[in-house]
């Protein structure tokens, strides 16, 4: 790849995470001092830097507990930073869900609860409902990881087995006002799809959580599906309890594709944003880019050239029995190598915005034209790899990768495609 296409493609994934910065987004929603205590509770790949900034934004009295994934953490002076895995939970994560519940117990009407809610809560706020065991979270983490179902699949699930989840949280803390401060990375910005919303009630319940595990066929643990058939309802947007909270998007994908999108702009390219919400299978949703790529580049239609296609949401990856690396960005980038082998004039990233893509830690890749030759000259078979779910390995080999390290914030995924 060409070194300024790819100084451009990581300058609008640096924009992109730039405009999602934690201090700048949350500045303008900070809610009104209560007479009562300030109790901060998040969770979250983002939730440490979150928590740093509110300690710079807030001047009165402040305490509480936030969770993050391992490595993730951030310097913080008043509230308690915690850890725990991602993406399959750990007793760590049981551990930091116990710790946010005894911050909001007790609470009074004159309480403020802040809840700093960023992608990746789900897996770090494992707590089982009563009557299952971590284990059985992990069965399910792993069996919803594998099946492909896209995330509001997931979270309908999730939140029926959890004691935290679907509002839960925010129910604990009751009658304090929660106020919820969230960086979203899914597709639409649903606030209570994020983290699947722990402060947060949204509508479904038993019905659309089994009707997820038969469309999409998911082999639930046992001990979870007989569970799910007797679960109780979660909380609804419209309980009383929920009446005085408040909550804000204060970053999204949207606003990241937008920030990306000026930085190609400047760089003399036409930016087209296809859309902040594309969900599917991560190495067909790349065939759609890459005919759209080709079309331009060889057509000049439906876009004039030099132009950059951006796209977010999130795809996802069903699993197919293999031992492979990577992520569904990876696996996105070498579905479309293959679909763009041997035409010129088209560069492009595939990266997610936390820093961290699936199994290893890049956040994604870069891939052009020549990519996949490459492959087969250091000895990889790009549609070998590709089969078994190994794109980290194909991308290792020719130094593709892209590793920008964690980035304290989370928008989901950041497509670029540059048609020169």
């Amino acid at each position: 790849m060409r070194d300024e296409d790819r100084e451009l493609l990581q300058a609008m994934f640096a924009a992109a995470v730039a405009v999602a910065e934690p201090g700048a987004a949350m500045r303008s929603c900070l809610p009104e001092p209560p007479r009562g205590r300030t109790v901060v509770i998040g969770a979250g790949k983002g939730a440490a830097q979150m928590a740093a900034a509110f300690e710079q934004l807030w001047a009165g009295p402040i305490e509480g507990v936030v969770v993050t994934r391992y490595g993730f953490g951030a310097e913080t002076q008043r509230l308690r930073v915690l850890e725990a895995a991602h993406p399959v939970p750990d007793a760590a994560g049981v551990a930091a869900s116990d710790a946010l519940v005894q911050a909001v117990d007790g609470l009074g009407e004159e309480d403020l609860v802040v809840a700093l809610i960023s992608g990746g809560g789900s897996a770090l706020l494992a707590a089982p409902a009563e009557g299952l065991e971590l284990a059985d979270e992990i069965a399910l983490n792993e069996a919803l990881l594998a099946s492909g179902a896209p995330i509001g699949a997931m979270n309908a699930i999730r939140k029926m087995v959890s004691r935290v989840k679907g509002g839960r949280l925010a129910a604990a803390a009751h009658p304090a006002r929660v106020v919820s401060l969230i960086v979203s990375d899914v597709p639409g910005d649903a606030p209570w799809e994020v983290a699947s919303g722990p402060t947060v009630p949204g509508p479904g319940g038993r019905s659309a959580a089994l009707a997820a595990v038969r469309d999409y066929a998911i082999a639930l643990p046992g001990r979870v599906a007989d569970y799910l058939e007797r679960a109780e309802e979660p909380p609804q947007p419209g309980d009383a309890e929920f009446e005085h909270d408040k909550v804000h998007i204060i970053a999204s994908a949207a606003k990241s594709l937008e920030a990306a999108a000026e930085v190609a702009r400047d760089a003399g390219y036409t930016p087209v944003i296809l859309s902040d919400a594309i969900e599917g299978e991560a190495r067909e949703v790349a065939k759609v880019h890459a005919a759209i790529a080709r079309e331009v580049a060889t057509r000049q239609r439906p876009f004039a050239p030099p132009v950059a296609i951006l796209s977010g949401g999130e795809t996802t990856v069903t699993l197919r029995g293999s031992a492979g690396k990577g992520g569904r960005n990876s696996e996105f980038l070498l579905s479309f190598a293959l679909a763009i082998d041997g035409v010129t004039g088209i560069a492009a990233l595939a990266a997610d915005t936390d820093g961290v893509d699936g199994s290893e830690d890049n956040a994604g890749a870069f891939a052009d034209g020549g990519t996949a030759a490459a492959m087969r000259a250091a000895g990889v078979d790009p549609a070998a790899a590709l089969a078994g779910n190994d794109a980290w390995s194909a991308f290792e080999a020719v130094g593709g990768l892209f590793e920008p390290g964690p980035t304290g914030t989370n928008v989901n995924d950041l497509r670029v495609i540059l048609v020169r």
